[in-house]
């Protein structure tokens, strides 16, 4: 950890504060990130490595920094994976463990997240935690009215959208919202669902009084004393040995761009919230980094009768905030419209701590020179925007359109700002007629509404029409589309000028479709283009039904009149209020037979996973003298490996061993990982069986290190005498590569399949479902620290699910008896079946690197390495005939299903079973099935989230919505009682009078088998009457440990011990050790 400081640091020091603690930085790499330093050079280890890309939020901290114009602190969230620590000189840095932690008092967000059960693996949480704190915080700094005690200024809504970036993989997010808007001025607490505050029954003064104390003088203020400085927390890091330059002038900026610093070949990157390399992984190394943030003129917002100027390294953030001030202020109702539909759409760019970072000029120049499918360019296309560019010597303005489709601009020209217009309707001898209006509106059609997602399509529509008596007359148009599959956004012309002069009318509409149509070609290998461009249509279409303003005496077509009142009733606008989640009540029985079994007590370890003092596997402190290791796998399938170089320029750093099959040690045996049907091999050997295979291990000083030499590592490769990989099914039939399915896991038929195909009154015969893979996303990715120990032992610490397996592997691959390996498992940032073998494999990597150079070797993989490995679903496809009456009864379904394994078994056998027992939860009448385990050279797919049964249910429904659909019935009434009458009666009523919008209701029941296993566990009552509990299971956010404190409690109290309120905080429920407590299974399926 770097030294805590009184004194004023040297002018060339990089200088700020974590949580109240002054780091001075003497010599950084310069693009070391925030993420990096804090979590392998100081103690605060709340901020975590999910995705490397600023997509999920598990890095988040509090930045706090003085606005020298405006003289006071600005606070916000950024994504510490892609925050350059050079760019926080000056700053003040807060993480989850500095707004409170178990020694000094968690902070209410902590508390009211552990009461709402807000918290699972409780990887993410910290994060989820810093982006609440930072929304309660600006709140205060809001001119709203001042809420009651105990709760914040933020509403419901904004409490909800305090968290929209960030992802969370096991806990859902009804409970995390909860946690939110419970802070919320106008919740109502009967709303938020269970929690460990209040029980069903409590009055509200009751229930609030249960919460934690809530009071935003004391719990809002981050830490700021360094700011307070103002000469301390204004200084420019402006340092040679850094190889960081901050110009403050134009001038200066040009100089150094045309100095010999960036001459001679050097490589230098332009910054200002390095929030790009979130989407472009960049493995080149720059010489010399340029920051951008310190020139007024790329900070300026500049304000005239032409339109409002913004200068290009503004956050995103800043520039939303300026357009819906002066959206508010504007006189002109045609610039307050483009000004505010424009904010509206950028809130859906990204997520908030990237646009609190990222810049208006970086996403424009990423669309410039990269194809960025950004959603800022087709605004700024659609109301005809200019840009101002540096280049060489001179500045130059020029259109935004001219400068989307120049040539890229070269790394050394600079775009400094961008206008846009203050438009109005067009204008007669001078004035603007009384009839005319001027619409603006955008569109996006993304995963995910509320950003954080890319658009399928994005468009934004100007229009300028003018109403009378006979109808709507378009006077001037621009319609302009992004994100489709081209390089640049686009206008449609063609489109434009046809609509131009023209009245509205069916006819009119109908053409412009066509037009749309044919304009919205997406290029080869874009994907889902058919329904990008049904999107662009639908667009259109709704643009102009708005544009008819739902009044029947601006009409000239009943048709577009009830489109344009269905339209207005409806309030559907793709871009404004998005509704976030739907409403829902809880109600669940608790029996107080087994007390306190089934309490809704917080979750064992939920406060100290928000705080972030929960230690997961990377959290553990290296020891001394520790190495970093990754995975080298191969790119290609079914090769000969001949060798591996580095001959990347620069060449990797800080190598110490490249461990292959060779050094595994005698008596050894190269296995990665085991379980019950087979071990799998670590190393691929002279063959690389499928892209992704583990060619070797390189481990050097630094985990950085590692990941840029496995990622520059280039591979030999040799196909002679090879036969060429089985990549499909079909390849897989026509060469017979199966695995077998043992007896034990082969379900059985039901009936006879030929009577009940001749009894049906209607058949479908070999229709086809294809059903692809899915990867686990587990918040933090495979990781294993190993560490040798006296006497030839090797203790492994492992995010796995499975200790005892990679024991077993582990002491297959060193050559050494079981006794001398030890593994530990605390808890796991997430699992979902995807922590089983392949976990063992970088564990069992990391032992061998560790047994060979007889030093600590660690490896956390990077999010794309994760992913090659996984495996994940298994990808299938079913040919299904199926027999059925006219009332809907099926009578016989048979199955042919192509189950697409990968190269070994893993847990492919058990499939079948879990497929056809999810069929079974309906009666087919007979149900005959043919299923085949096809071996592939794919990476081996792996048990993934009830394996088998969401494959066996989506089946299942398919099947049913097919036959209901050549019935012309209700699904509901194929197969399965009648039921939610009602429901379907109410929708059936809304569908009729709504011609151009439609609802559905549908329900789906799910039958999952409940398996038994017997795990071990060891009860330890100490001397003071506190008890230690170890079990076989891991914990990893299903609450194991909170059901085995009670299960406990429960036992004892039998014996009369205690009461057993006490007795649940007597019990402490401690880690996985497989040299404890051996034999400890699997915790898998049921075992909750």
């Amino acid at each position: 950890m770097e030294g805590v400081r009184n004194s004023v640091a040297p002018s060339d020091c990089l200088v700020f504060d974590v949580n109240g603690e002054t780091f001075e930085v003497p010599e950084i790499e310069p693009s070391t990130t925030l993420l990096e330093f804090l979590r392998t050079r100081t103690r605060f280890k709340s901020v975590k490595l999910g995705c490397g890309e600023g997509g999920c939020g598990a890095c988040l901290v509090l930045l706090s920094k003085y606005n020298p114009v405006l003289k006071q602190i600005e606070s916000y969230t950024v994504s510490s994976c892609l925050t350059l620590l050079c760019s926080v000189n000056g700053c003040s840095v807060t993480t989850s463990e500095g707004l409170g932690n178990s020694k000094d008092g968690f902070h209410p967000i902590h508390q009211r997240f552990a009461g709402f059960h807000a918290s699972q693996c409780g990887f993410c949480t910290p994060g989820m935690c810093m982006s609440l704190f930072s929304a309660l915080a600006n709140a205060e700094k809001s001119h709203c009215s001042q809420a009651s005690p105990g709760y914040s200024k933020l509403t419901v809504s904004e409490a909800e959208k305090a968290i929209t970036g960030n992802l969370c993989r096991c806990t859902g997010y009804r409970p995390i919202a909860d946690a939110c808007k419970s802070f919320a001025a106008d919740v109502d607490l009967e709303d938020l669902g269970i929690n460990a505050f209040w029980r069903k029954g409590d009055t509200k003064e009751v229930n609030v009084s249960k919460l934690p104390a809530y009071n935003p003088q004391d719990h809002t203020h981050p830490y700021t004393e360094v700011l307070k400085d103002e000469y301390k927390s204004t200084r420019i890091l402006n340092v040679k040995k850094y190889s960081w330059y901050s110009p403050v002038t134009i001038e200066e900026l040009r100089n150094l761009l045309h100095s010999g610093l960036v001459e001679n070949g050097a490589k230098f990157k332009l910054v200002v919230g390095n929030t790009g390399d979130g989407y472009y992984k960049e493995t080149e190394k720059y010489d010399k980094f340029i920051d951008l943030r310190y020139i007024p003129e790329l900070l300026v917002v500049k304000k005239d009768n032409s339109g409002i100027e913004f200068g290009a390294a503004l956050p995103i953030s800043k520039v939303i905030i300026y357009l819906k001030e002066e959206g508010k202020s504007n006189l002109s109702s045609g610039a307050e419209l483009v000004f505010t539909r424009i904010a509206e759409h950028m809130e859906k760019i990204a997520s908030g701590f990237i646009r609190n970072s990222a810049s208006l000029g970086g996403n424009l120049v990423m669309a410039q020179r990269k194809n960025f499918p950004s959603d800022i360019a087709t605004l700024l296309l659609a109301v005809g925007a200019s840009v101002s560019i540096l280049t060489g010597d001179k500045q130059e303005k020029i259109t935004f359109e001219e400068f989307l489709y120049r040539p890229p601009i070269d790394p050394k020209d600079v775009l400094l700002g961008v206008l846009i217009p203050s438009l109005e309707p067009t204008r007669i001898h001078g004035s603007v007629q009384s009839n005319s209006r001027l619409l603006f509106e955008t569109y996006r059609a993304a995963p995910r509404p509320l950003g954080n997602a890319l658009p399928y399509l994005n468009a934004a529509f100007l229009a300028d029409i003018c109403g009378d008596k006979s109808g709507i007359l378009v006077s001037r148009v621009q319609l302009a589309f992004g994100a489709y599959g081209t390089k640049h956004a686009t206008r449609a012309r063609k489109v434009e000028e046809y609509l131009a002069g023209k009245m509205l009318s069916v006819r009119v509409l109908d053409e412009a479709v066509k037009l749309v149509k044919d304009a919205i070609v997406s290029e080869n290998g874009t994907s889902h283009p058919a329904y990008r461009k049904s999107l662009a249509v639908s667009f259109l279409f709704s643009f102009l039904i708005e544009l008819c303003g739902g009044s029947s005496k601006d009409l000239n077509d009943s048709l577009l009149e009830q489109a344009a009142k269905s339209n207005k009733d409806t309030n559907t606008s793709p871009i404004r209020n998005p509704s976030l989640l739907s409403s829902a009540k809880q109600v669940v029985e608790y029996s107080k037979d087994y007390h306190p079994v089934g309490e809704p007590i917080p979750k064992v370890g939920a406060a100290i996973q928000a705080s972030g003092e929960a230690v997961y596997v990377d959290d553990i402190p290296s020891p001394p003298n520790c190495l970093h290791g990754a995975l080298i796998c191969s790119t290609k399938p079914l090769v000969r490996v001949k060798g591996i170089s580095f001959d990347s320029k620069p060449k990797p750093t800080g190598v110490a061993a490249v461990i292959s099959a060779k050094d595994i040690p005698k008596g050894g045996e190269n296995i990665g990982g085991t379980f019950i049907f087979g071990p799998e091999p670590l190393f691929a050997g002279d063959i690389a069986r499928f892209a992704g295979d583990v060619i070797a291990f390189v481990v050097a000083d630094t985990q950085k290190h590692a990941n840029f030499a496995a990622k520059t590592a280039h591979m030999d490769y040799d196909t002679e005498g090879l036969d060429p990989p089985i990549l499909t099914v079909d390849e897989a039939v026509k060469n017979s590569s199966f695995f077998d399915v043992p007896p034990h896991s082969s379900p059985k038929e039901v009936g006879d399949f030929s009577k009940g195909m001749a009894e049906a009154d209607h058949k479908i015969l070999s229709a086809e479902i294809n059903l692809g893979s899915q990867y686990y996303f587990y918040m933090e990715t495979q990781t294993a620290l190993a560490v040798p120990d006296e006497d030839n032992c090797m203790v492994v610490y492992i995010s796995i699910q499975c200790p005892e397996f990679a024991h077993i592997a582990i002491a297959r691959c060193l050559g050494i008896p079981e006794h001398n390996v030890r593994i530990i498992t605390r808890r796991l940032g997430g699992g979902f079946g995807g922590k089983i073998l392949k976990a063992m494999t970088v564990a069992t990597a990391c032992a061998l690197a560790a047994h060979k150079l007889r030093r600590p070797v660690r490896s956390y993989l990077d999010r794309k390495t994760d992913m090659i490995i996984a495996g994940g679903r298994h990808p299938m496809r079913i040919t299904y005939s199926v027999g059925f009456k006219s009332d809907g009864k099926i009578t016989a379904l048979h199955l042919d299903i192509l189950i697409n394994a990968g190269i070994s078994e893993d847990v492919s056998p058990i499939m079948p079973h879990g497929i056809i027992t999810a069929l079974k939860k309906y009666n087919w009448g007979a149900l005959s099935f043919d299923i085949k385990l096809c071996k592939t050279n794919h990476s081996s797919k792996s048990a993934m989230r009830a394996p088998g049964d969401v494959q066996g249910s989506f089946i299942a429904e398919a099947i049913l919505e097919r036959v209901a659909s050549v019935l012309s019935m209700e699904v509901d009434s194929v197969g399965r009682s009648s039921g939610y009458m009602q429901n379907i009666a109410n929708v059936e009523q809304f569908n009729s009078s709504s011609i151009w919008h439609k609802r559905g209701v549908s329900r789906v029941p799910i039958v999952y088998q409940v398996s038994l296993s017997q795990i071990p566990a060891k009860v330890s009552i100490l001397w003071d009457g506190s008890i230690v509990v170890e079990v076989g299971g891991i914990e990893m956010g299903q609450g194991l440990w909170t059901k085995v404190k009670q299960a406990t409690a429960y036992a004892l109290s039998l014996i009369q011990c205690d009461e057993t309120e006490d007795l649940v905080e007597k019990v402490r429920v401690v880690q996985s050790d497989t040299l404890s407590l051996v034999q400890g299974g699997m915790t898998v399926g049921a075992l909750i």
